[in-house]
């Protein structure tokens, strides 16, 4: 049966009933249990598309919430008929939005800019960098964002830079390779932080600290892992990173985040275009907004997803990351102590800190049919990733890729493995 929109209103003001009815003195929500710990029953019953359908992908699109829904149609309402008891993605909220973010990987408001996305936000960091006038090399490795290899190796074919590309070793990257091959004419490293292939979280405080040895800087594309992972820009030495909202950070397409470090505002990353939402106007002069805002670019502020980015953080700080971390984990630790007993090989180390974790399908249709049948449904990512062998040849592979979030449970593991077996 297909989810109604009157079901689906039904669902949202049943959540959100139950989610202001929950709070107490204390601002505790229903979700804390009576020791404090997080109930995950109740968080998976806010999330909808769990109880209708198994959704093993967070690493690629994140359900919404009924938080995110109700917020969604109050806004629709607005924007039909006004006053409604909803206002317009005020200046306020979208500066409450950049603290909500900011605290979420330990940087100030005014180190955060809203962009389009992720690689909007890398685009701006190379730009403002003036890495064609620099010249000199661009590190990156090959567990990287296919977009992000892509804005390096037009720049490399353009002749702007050098791009020196770390191959993986087993899945992940080694350290000693990347301080190969940092030197002194090293502009930038940039790499996934974690990895969307195989959810790899690189040790990036040593390689930060190689990177800035040899006056370089380092940029970090944090999508896969904020929202499900801890990340400190400071503690792990990150000069800029990015981000967009629609994986674990619970919202959707059309909005990010680019942190730049304070100190490198202005003089060493560059403001490259120009818009409104950079400036004031006082007396007819313009006025410079304070921080990061120069990066914000042409476009009007996207609300839709903005309210989406919104309702998303401030459910991440009520779960809070080391929560979610525990949650996830354990239900990965199942994954990868039985996919390979199935024919599967990770491709994951088994020490990875993050909720993604991909297999090797020998018959990849094989296994699709497998899943069709059983859920008549796509429920997983699947990929095609180019190997590393010992002898340094690469290969294409195919695979599977898992991304779990709070809304998966036990039961859904269970699930998919009864169906690969």
């Amino acid at each position: 049966m297909d989810f109604s929109r009157r079901e689906l209103m039904k669902t949202v003001g049943a959540g959100a009933l139950a989610f202001g009815a929950g709070r107490n003195t204390t601002g505790a929500s229903t979700f804390r249990a009576l020791d404090g710990s997080l109930d995950f029953s109740v968080i998976r019953s806010e999330f909808p598309r769990a109880g209708k359908n198994l959704w093993l992908a967070a690493a690629e699109t994140h359900p919404f919430s009924v938080h995110t829904l109700r917020a969604l149609e109050e806004y629709s309402q607005y924007r039909a008929m006004g006053g409604l008891g909803r206002d317009s993605f005020t200046a306020a909220k979208q500066a409450e939005t950049k603290q909500l973010f900011g605290t979420l990987i330990n940087a100030s408001a005014e180190e955060i800019a809203f962009v389009m996305s992720t690689t909007d936000g890398e685009n701006l960091v190379v730009s403002g960098l003036g890495l064609a006038e620099l010249g000199g090399n661009v590190v990156i490795d090959d567990l990287h964002f296919a977009a992000s290899r892509y804005l390096y190796t037009a720049l490399a074919d353009a002749g702007q830079i050098e791009l020196r590309v770390v191959r993986h070793r087993d899945w992940r990257i080694d350290v000693a390779d990347m301080e190969q091959a940092i030197d002194a004419n090293t502009r930038l490293v940039s790499l996934a932080l974690v990895s969307n292939i195989n959810g790899y979280m690189h040790n990036v405080r040593a390689i930060s600290d190689i990177a800035h040895a040899h006056g370089a800087y380092v940029y970090a594309d944090i999508i896969q892992a904020a929202g499900n992972t801890a990340v400190d820009v400071q503690a792990m030495g990150i000069d800029c990173c990015a981000c967009s909202t629609y994986k674990w950070l619970m919202g959707d397409f059309g909005l990010g985040f680019l942190y730049v470090k304070r100190a490198l505002q202005g003089d060493v990353i560059k403001q490259t275009r120009y818009g409104l939402r950079q400036v004031t106007q006082q007396d007819g002069q313009f006025v410079r907004r304070p921080g990061a805002a120069i990066y914000e670019g042409t476009t009007t502020m996207p609300y839709l997803p903005a309210v989406c980015a919104y309702e998303g953080l401030k459910y991440l700080a009520r779960l809070e990351v080391q929560n979610i971390r525990a949650h996830t984990k354990r239900l990965v630790d199942r994954l990868q102590g039985a996919m390979p007993g199935l024919g599967y090989p990770s491709i994951t180390p088994l020490d990875t800190p993050t909720p993604i974790v991909s297999f090797l399908t020998a018959e990849p249709d094989v296994t699709q049919a497998k899943l069709n049948r059983a859920f008549g449904q796509r429920v997983v990512s699947q990929g095609t990733w180019q190997m590393t062998g010992a002898d340094g040849a690469t290969q294409s592979v195919r695979g599977i890729r898992i991304g779990v979030s709070v809304y998966n449970n036990d039961a859904d593991i269970d699930a998919f493995l009864n169906a690969l077996d």
